[in-house]
C-alpha cells in the first residue's frame, strides 16, 4: 500500500535504500576498505607520484603543465555538464502534468508515476547532480593548486635534494586528492544512470544499481586498464607526502 501523501510504496523506499546503500558500500570498498590498495585508482595514484618525481628532472616543464591543463579541461567539462543536468531536472519539475500525460501511455512504467512521486524522484535526481557539481568544482580547485605546487617545485639542479622530493610528493598528493574528488563526481554520474531505473519501477532500480556496481567493480579490479597499470601496483605502504 502506498505511503501517505507521497505515492511511494514500501518497495520504493526499499529500492532507494538499496541504491544509496550500494553507492556508499562501493565507495567504502574502493576508497577506504582493505581492497582499496588493489584498485586501478591506487595504481594510477602511484603513477601520479612517479610523474611528479620525474617532473623534477625536466628543465622545461611544458609536458607537465599540458597534462595538468588536460585534467583541468576534463573537470570543467563535467562541472558544466552538471549545471546543465541540474537545470534540466528543475525544468522537469515544472512539466509534471505533461509528463504524467505521456507516462500514462507508456506500458512499462509500472508504478510511482503519481505526481507527488514523480516530483520526489526528480528532486533526488537533481540532488545527485548537485553533489556531482560540488565534487567537480572542488576537483577543479585542487588541480589548480597542484599546478601551483608544480610551479613552485625546485629546479633541476636541486632535484636530488630532500626538499625537492618532498615538494614533488606534495604536488602528487594534491593531484591524488583532486583525482579522488573527480572520481567521486564521475561515480555520481554512473549512479545517476542507475537511478533512472526507478522511473520504470523499484525492482528495476535495484537491478540497475547492481549492474552499475558490477561494471564499476570490474573496471577497478579486473579490467584491461587494471592489467596495463600493473607496473604501478604498490608493493608496500603508500609513499607519504613528507613532513
Amino acid at each position: 500500500m502506498p505511503l501517505p501523501d507521497m505515492g511511494l510504496s514500501a518497495l520504493d523506499f526499499a529500492a532507494v535504500a538499496v541504491f544509496f546503500g550500494g553507492w556508499i558500500l562501493f565507495a567504502l570498498v574502493v576508497d577506504t576498505g582493505p581492497l582499496a590498495r588493489h584498485t586501478l585508482t591506487t595504481r594510477m595514484n602511484e603513477a601520479r607520484r612517479r610523474w611528479m618525481l620525474r617532473m623534477l628532472t625536466r628543465e622545461v616543464r611544458m609536458v607537465d603543465t599540458a597534462i595538468l591543463a588536460n585534467l583541468l579541461n576534463g573537470t570543467v567539462f563535467f562541472a558544466s555538464t552538471s549545471i546543465l543536468a541540474i537545470g534540466g531536472s528543475v525544468a522537469l519539475l515544472g512539466a509534471t502534468e505533461r509528463i504524467m500525460a505521456v507516462a500514462s501511455d507508456v506500458p512499462f512504467l509500472v508504478g510511482g508515476m503519481d505526481p507527488a512521486a514523480w516530483e520526489a524522484k526528480i528532486l533526488v535526481f537533481t540532488m545527485i547532480f548537485v553533489y556531482a557539481f560540488f565534487k567537480f568544482g572542488w576537483a577543479f580547485r585542487l588541480f589548480n593548486y597542484c599546478s601551483i605546487l608544480v610551479g613552485a617545485a625546485p629546479l633541476t639542479d636541486q632535484a636530488d635534494t630532500a626538499e625537492a622530493r618532498d615538494a614533488a610528493l606534495r604536488a602528487a598528493e594534491m593531484n591524488i586528492v583532486a583525482a579522488k574528488q573527480f572520481n567521486r563526481g564521475l561515480r555520481a554520474y554512473f549512479f545517476a544512470l542507475a537511478y533512472l531505473g526507478w522511473f520504470i519501477g523499484p525492482l528495476t532500480l535495484m537491478l540497475t544499481t547492481f549492474l552499475v556496481c558490477a561494471v564499476l567493480a570490474h573496471r577497478q579490479f579486473a579490467s584491461r586498464a587494471f592489467d596495463i597499470a600493473e607496473a604501478f601496483a604498490p608493493d608496500g605502504p603508500e609513499t607519504p607526502p613528507g613532513p
